[in-house]
């Protein structure tokens, strides 16, 4: 086994027992702003495996999204049935809604990857690998599109689009 499979081994692991340092990273996250931009990624086995690179031009963000379901807003023109759920989905997963939040924190950059990194009993916090699309080693062999994250073109996006089932159609 490589190096790799050690570093991924050993944080399932923390995952799984909840192991205190697990248990205080999450305590010290919960403080921190919703968007922050790190020195280097949490689970780099993981950050490697999606295109992370420790080179200028990347950076990695971790971001937080609030877990359940999303209060309704007040219903207009009356009070008619179908209107009327306490509760509804966004409509989105989590972690596109972190990928968003992350690229709208760094307007320069473009959503290339992101993956899970914790949660706890309200929050679940994933780290966005983000690269500049104008810096000359940064964006070499990188998507060449433009707002990637909002139109569900990075991998949590396409999970709504449909596009995890290529071939088998729904009907």
């Amino acid at each position: 086994m490589g190096a790799y499979d050690y570093i991924k081994q050993t944080f399932q692991q923390e995952y799984k027992e909840r192991s205190p340092i697990y248990r205080q990273r999450l305590s010290a996250w919960n403080k921190q702003g919703v968007v922050v931009k790190l020195e280097r990624p949490t689970n780099i086995a993981r950050a490697r495996e999606l295109g992370y690179k420790a080179k200028q031009g990347i950076i990695v963000v971790r971001a937080r999204a609030k877990k359940g379901r999303r209060k309704r807003p007040h219903p207009d023109l009356g009070r008619k049935p179908g209107r009327m759920p306490l509760f509804f989905s966004p409509g989105r997963s989590l972690q596109a809604i972190c990928e968003q939040r992350a690229n709208a924190r760094h307007p320069n950059c473009e959503v290339l990857n992101s993956y899970w990194v914790g949660e706890d009993g309200s929050n679940k916090y994933f780290e966005v690998i983000l690269y500049d699309r104008v810096h000359p080693s940064g964006s070499q062999g990188m998507p060449k599109q433009k707002g990637r994250a909002q139109r569900g073109l990075t991998s949590a996006g396409r999970k709504n689009r449909g596009l995890r089932v290529a071939g088998r159609r729904h009907g």
